[in-house]
């Protein structure tokens, strides 16, 4: 049976998507089977015949170079840029937790390694009509413990904070912290990052700068982050 983590964010667009491509990626270089998986995706382009494209998983499977079909990343696929339980509110398809839970575990049983990521914040509703389903049900669900992927710049520590806070609220391991878009020798960005795993009591396991294709850990260090 394979090993995964949650990969989680402060919120939207701080970088969860391309924090997971680097740690596939990394997971991959090193010869072990690696595997990305997302419950449901939201803002999804359609083909010329009508389908929609998994975005975030077609970017990961590009930056990791992994031959996992797109048809086994996420079960739950969304055109609509908003929050899961809106998007199938607005186009049908709720988001089911067995279906979510049954498709991770048939992963963990293919692949040595899986990374989750999450959609949107720690707080993101993905089914609210039908049978309510929250991202940290999900979770939950996974028996996964997080980490947690947060902007470097202006507005972290609360960001931060709130979130760690609610993980512990809720019985989730926090596993570790990553900086994204970090720039080394800004004095924020070092005073945000020294107060974040004060605050917190989690350590920031990784600085990742803009762009960066390489993730600053060693393929023995990331595995130890998986259960």
């Amino acid at each position: 049976m394979g090993k995964g983590l949650f990969i989680i964010g402060t919120g939207t667009d701080v970088g969860k998507t391309y924090i997971s491509g680097l740690m596939v990626k990394k997971l991959q270089e090193s010869g072990v089977s690696a595997a990305y998986y997302k419950g449901a995706m939201s803002g999804n382009p359609r083909r010329a015949n009508g389908s929609l494209i998994p975005g975030d998983a077609l970017f990961v499977k590009e930056m990791a170079g992994i031959h996992q079909p797109l048809e086994e990343m996420c079960p739950y696929l969304y055109e609509h840029a908003v929050s899961p339980h809106l998007a199938s509110r607005i186009e049908g398809n709720p988001i089911q937790m067995q279906v979510v839970l049954d498709r991770f575990q048939r992963l963990c049983e293919a692949y040595e390694y899986v990374t989750v990521e999450g959609s949107g914040g720690i707080l993101c509703p993905l089914c609210y009509e039908e049978e309510p389903v929250w991202l940290v049900d999900m979770i939950r669900a996974c028996n996964l413990g997080c980490l947690l992927v947060a902007d470097a710049g202006l507005g972290t520590i609360n960001a931060v904070g709130l979130t760690a806070y609610y993980l512990k609220q809720n019985g989730i391991l926090l596993k570790g912290i990553v900086f994204n878009r970090f720039q080394p020798g800004n004095m924020m960005h070092e005073d945000n990052r020294k107060i974040c795993e004060e605050l917190t009591g989690g350590r920031v396991i990784a600085c990742v700068r803009e762009g960066e294709r390489d993730l600053k850990l060693s393929a023995e260090e990331l595995q130890a982050f998986y259960e």
